[in-house]
């Protein structure tokens, strides 16, 4: 049988799961009960597949080096890593385009991609191998292979399946997917027994989901060539990279795979099973991980109770006090305080939007923000003054950088700082500080071999995170670029 290629794409901010789930920190990286992610439980159940070398992903350029982080202490068997980095999303027909036409390039053409969305949860591992292990024979036959779920429950918030003539028994041909159905449809789905969760997970060759992209969306798929002929390309030991250039990915329709292709093809088939899915599509699904007490609720961090039933509370860093409530949402993160009823668990959505519309920060940032060399966090920020918590990482660099319209003053907490500092090289230990003026070339690295942390004061007229100047950068990021350091 030809090489399997899982490709996990990983897309899309979660807005239902705000305030954890933000832009810059989108679903995939939000953590389950357990301390995993969602992105990192979708790579170690690829890894757990046979004979697989090598993992594609596609993703934000933003979130690359969070997804490095992610990958790193899961991968010990040094499964060759592909990544496919877009500018922005543009939604899955594009994104597995990209997919196959790599794949088809480097592994061949009949190679099959198993496409794995990143923040879906799947409990029954064992489960998962083996529907995968019955998809494959029939992606090698030239099928495009779609996991349908056995639906447990009348689910409105879902797409179904509607199963076909069986090929064997294990799978069948599709006769039609449906859109997200009312409630009594949904309910006549499940008694019924021909309808199936659409997963968004597939197993297909290269050769044949391309073929199929051509008939059906010859726009997105040229459109797609041309980008990949134009784009950046990375090699390194057990990693490659391909940056897409920005302008002619653009170029490339908004549509999903299932409106593009899924819903047209005549070679689609699936396979039923029974996986423990979860899409965590809302804070309802997130509750349900998450064993209740004797009044129904389900609390994460210190809470005290006095007449409180079914409901969730999330605060990992704040003591929640709470009297007389009944099936509320409660989720509290540093900078944003979420207060929802437990039955529109749907329409915190609203909320990311709206804070979107607005331009608040409180849609794409934490306070703790997440860079290649580590993370800063805002303490405090006022007019003409900011003050942060910065880590560096063993052997991590920011860039070399100057600002316009600020001074930074830099005290060292722990660890050892090199610092250049116009045309000073200094070494700066625990309780040391040097002052940066405006205007004057800077750049802080750790030589140490534990993490650096130090306190930045910013003061000026100006302090927003695009007053900066890039002059070099270890980790590849354009010279000026707004929002990141």
């Amino acid at each position: 049988m030809s090489t399997l290629i899982p490709c996990i794409i990983a897309g899309g901010a979660g807005a239902r799961l705000w305030p954890v789930s933000r832009e810059a920190t989108p679903k995939p990286f939000m953590r389950l009960p357990d301390g995993d992610s969602l992105l990192q439980k979708t790579f170690a159940r690829a890894a757990a597949l046979k004979d697989v070398e090598r993992l594609l992903t596609v993703t934000n350029r933003e979130v690359f080096f969070r997804t490095l982080d992610d990958y790193r202490p899961l991968n010990q068997t040094r499964i060759e890593l592909d990544f496919i980095l877009e500018p922005f999303g543009r939604n899955t027909a594009p994104a597995i385009a990209a997919a196959a036409l790599h794949v088809s390039q480097r592994y061949g053409a009949d190679a099959q991609l198993l496409i794995l969305p990143a923040d879906h949860l799947i409990k029954d591992v064992a489960a998962f191998v083996a529907a995968v292990d019955n998809a494959r024979p029939l992606a090698e036959q030239g099928r495009l292979v779609t996991f349908g779920l056995v639906p447990t429950h009348a689910e409105t918030g879902f797409g179904y399946i509607e199963k076909g003539q069986a090929l064997n028994d294990h799978s069948f041909q599709v006769r039609r997917f449906i859109e997200k159905p009312d409630a009594a449809t949904a309910q006549r789905y499940v008694e019924g027994g021909q309808h199936l969760w659409n997963g968004g997970m597939f197993c297909m060759r290269a050769d044949v989901i391309l073929q199929e992209l051509r008939e059906f969306v010859p726009q997105v798929l040229s459109a797609v060539e041309h980008c990949l002929e134009r784009s950046y390309r990375k090699e390194g030991p057990h990693e490659l990279q391909v940056e897409l250039e920005s302008d002619s990915f653009a170029q490339a329709p908004d549509i999903s795979i299932d409106y593009a292709v899924m819903e047209r093809s005549k070679k689609v088939a699936v396979v039923p099973c029974q996986l423990g899915w979860s899409d965590i599509g809302s804070w309802q699904a997130v509750r349900e991980l998450i064993p209740a007490d004797e009044q129904g609720n389900q609390c994460t961090g210190e809470t005290v109770l006095h007449e409180v039933s079914n409901c969730y509370i999330d605060s990992r860093q704040r003591l929640v006090g709470a009297v007389g409530l009944d099936n509320l949402i409660i989720v509290d993160t540093p900078d944003a305080l979420l207060i929802a009823d437990g039955k529109r668990s749907q329409d915190v959505k609203l909320i990311a939007q709206e804070l979107k519309r607005l331009g608040h920060d409180a849609y794409r940032l934490h306070r703790t923000v997440n860079r290649p060399w580590g993370a800063y966090t805002v303490l405090e920020e006022g007019p003409r003054f900011k003050i942060k918590r910065i880590e560096v990482k063993p052997g991590a660099s920011l860039s070399l950088q100057m600002h316009h319209h600020r001074s930074e003053h830099w005290i060292v907490v722990s660890g050892m700082a090199r610092v250049i500092n116009g045309e000073d090289e200094l070494l700066l230990d625990t309780n040391e500080s040097t002052f940066i003026k405006p205007g004057r070339p800077h750049q802080l690295s750790n030589p140490g071999v534990i993490d650096l942390v130090m306190i930045e004061v910013q003061s000026g007229e100006y302090l927003g995170e695009d007053d900066i100047v890039r002059f070099n950068d270890l980790y590849g990021r354009a010279p000026i670029t707004p929002g990141t350091r």
